[in-house]
């Protein structure tokens, strides 16, 4: 009797705490879209100023790079991550949005941003799980985290059979 008690506790807990996943996957979408609005804001504009010397980016990289300044050097490798950073994002964004809703939560943990996976841990707040998706991951999270208690507790359920029987 215990042993299901605690099954179905544990299995409620990872109910719950799954059915969190879709929501901290949204939350971690606005703040993609946030990261993805700042940086086209930093990238254009390091794209306006070289044209305004007749360069493109990679030319302006290369001018800065070429530079005997290390404050030069260092704002064209700023500007070379800067430009690689938001093209990840945008793949992850785009990547999100074409998974539908029950993929996003996958995409996201395949390979996240780690300083807007900061950005979200450090902010998240939970929600109530009134989607479909939600449901799904919070029936998922119960069944898993039942089964694993049951099946952590298959060797002792038999030894006490056994002990009953003798």
């Amino acid at each position: 009797m215990f042993a299901r008690t605690l099954a179905l506790a544990i299995g409620l807990a990872a109910g719950v705490t799954a059915s969190q996943a879709p929501e901290f996957a949204q939350q971690y979408r606005q703040r993609l879209g946030g990261a993805i609005d700042e940086l086209q804001t930093v990238v254009s504009r390091f794209d306006v100023d070289a044209r305004q010397y007749g360069l493109d980016r990679s030319a302006a990289i290369a001018r800065l790079s070429g530079n005997v300044d290390p404050l030069a050097q260092k704002r064209a490798q700023d500007a070379r991550l800067n430009a690689a950073r938001l093209e990840d994002l945008v793949a992850q964004r785009d990547a999100m949005l074409q998974a539908g809703p029950f993929k996003r939560v996958l995409v996201m943990a395949a390979d996240p941003d780690p300083a807007v996976l900061r950005g979200t841990l450090d902010s998240f707040e939970p929600a109530v799980p009134a989607t479909a998706e939600g449901a799904a991951t919070a029936a998922a999270g119960l069944a898993g985290g039942w089964a694993f208690v049951r099946l952590i507790g298959l060797p002792f359920g038999r030894r006490r059979r056994g002990m009953r029987e003798a």
